[in-house]
């Protein structure tokens, strides 16, 4: 069993000036990681499968476990002795995270439509909210969508020339989002008016600057209430319109609050990981030509390519939640104590050579074909994203489409100078200048 660096006491999120060797304390705002995540990520995981770190949330530097190899992360997140919810934990040892983050932001408890998502709860609550919106993103409906996506594709990609400044045009700006908010606002029923505002909340979201994600929170609430009742009035055949009716004929299954955190997080989530999956997979080919090159002359490899490229460079770095010990559990050799969090770090367990060979080398073929992906960059257990099918698809024609229309499509600045957003737990580049 390895030593902990964590002192044993609870609750799991004591300050980290209260471990015991602060050489070992693995801090998640280190501006190096920033620079090279894949590279700091890596060395992590080679030093130990459970590791000590630390986060600040306010003023407060919150410590909790990071998990690094894919054996030990993927156990992380389908072991039931786990929790997203902190309050699962017997006798409340747990420092809820999500209280943490509300308070920082400035939002009140009742205001829980970011911390108290589909991502966050867990047994029948989970299930019951989670099967009303599945059947929308299975891979059968996901396949009737696909002539629409390639619509949108087409459509974006004739506007594509016109965006260009002095030559350049910026793909996540005019392409990369566009593709995912068009259609998952489409699934989900947010008007086209509406769609630009959801784009500049994303934004938000992403920033640096905590203060602005209260007022986004509350605003986005605010057009989903109106939305609701434009759609009890003038139903359709949306997502938004068939929850409205069962709210409707049957407030235990669904109520109001679910209901506007379920359309938030679907919103946010269905259109921000599909983008970055493209910006960062547009990238990793440009960069690896030979890899491109197969691609051009078998487009066939395209949804081979999309599930190398969530293993490769994936946007979740991390998992979106920390989860909870209601028991003492061991990892990796490691116990975490009941009331500890751990975080499973997917960028990591993604390029583990004891599960993948030449994993830090990019193979568009490495995945077989029908079966259903062996990397982690959609999560495991429970909380796999509910979108996976739907993400894989967008990502598929996107490549396919934008690669055909544009073969000569190549970065207009050194890779080297691409910004990304300042963001630990999640890979999103700021712009992607390229010539057509």
């Amino acid at each position: 069993m390895t030593e902990r660096v964590q002192p044993d006491t609870t609750p799991t999120a004591i300050p980290v000036e209260a471990v015991t060797d602060e050489a070992t304390v693995f801090d998640l705002q280190d501006p190096e990681l920033l620079r090279t995540p894949h590279a700091i990520y890596g060395r992590l995981r080679e030093q130990a499968p459970v590791v000590w770190a630390k986060t600040r949330v306010g003023e407060t530097d919150l410590g909790f476990w990071l998990v690094t190899r894919y054996a030990e992360v993927k156990e992380l997140l389908a072991d039931s002795r786990f929790s997203n919810d902190p309050h699962d934990v017997p006798g409340g040892q747990a420092v809820d995270f999500r209280r943490k983050a509300r308070e920082e932001i400035g939002m009140r408890e009742e205001e829980s439509y970011l911390t108290r998502t589909l991502l966050d709860i867990e047994g029948a609550d989970h299930t019951r909210l989670r099967k009303l919106v599945s059947r929308t993103f299975t891979v059968r409906r996901v396949n009737e969508l696909r002539p629409r996506v390639e619509e949108i594709t087409d459509r974006l990609l004739d506007e594509l020339p016109a965006t260009a400044e002095n030559g350049v045009v910026d793909l996540i700006e005019h392409f990369a989002y566009p593709l995912p908010i068009a259609v998952i606002c489409e699934l989900v029923g947010i008007p086209e008016e509406d769609r630009t505002q959801w784009h500049v909340w994303s934004d938000k979201l992403l920033s640096t600057d905590r203060s602005l994600v209260a007022g986004v929170v509350r605003e986005a609430a605010a057009q989903i209430r109106r939305l609701i009742e434009l759609r009890r009035a003038q139903p359709t055949s949306d997502l938004l319109s068939g929850l409205v009716r069962i709210q409707d004929e049957d407030g235990d299954r669904l109520t109001e609050d679910e209901m506007i955190s379920l359309i938030f997080v679907l919103v946010i989530a269905g259109h921000l990981t599909t983008a970055n999956l493209i910006g960062n997979g547009t990238v990793a080919l440009l960069t690896h030509p030979d890899e491109l090159d197969r691609l051009k002359s078998d487009p066939e490899l395209a949804p081979r390519a999309v599930h190398e490229l969530m293993r490769w460079c994936g946007p979740l770095m991390t998992a979106a939640r920390v989860r909870y010990a209601l028991e003492d559990v061991e990892i990796g050799g490691t116990t975490i104590r009941q009331g500890e969090s751990a975080m499973g770090l997917l960028a990591t367990a993604n390029r583990d050579l004891r599960e993948f060979d030449a994993p830090d080398r990019l193979d568009i073929t490495r995945e077989p074909a029908g079966r259903r992906e062996s990397h982690v960059g959609f999560g495991h257990g429970p909380h796999y994203c509910l979108g996976a099918a739907l993400a894989r698809q967008e990502g598929d024609v996107a490549f396919t489409k934008l690669f055909s229309r544009f073969p000569d499509l190549r970065l207009a600045v050194d890779p080297e100078e691409l910004e990304y957003q300042p963001q630990p737990t999640f890979r999103s580049l700021i712009r992607l200048p390229v010539r057509l």
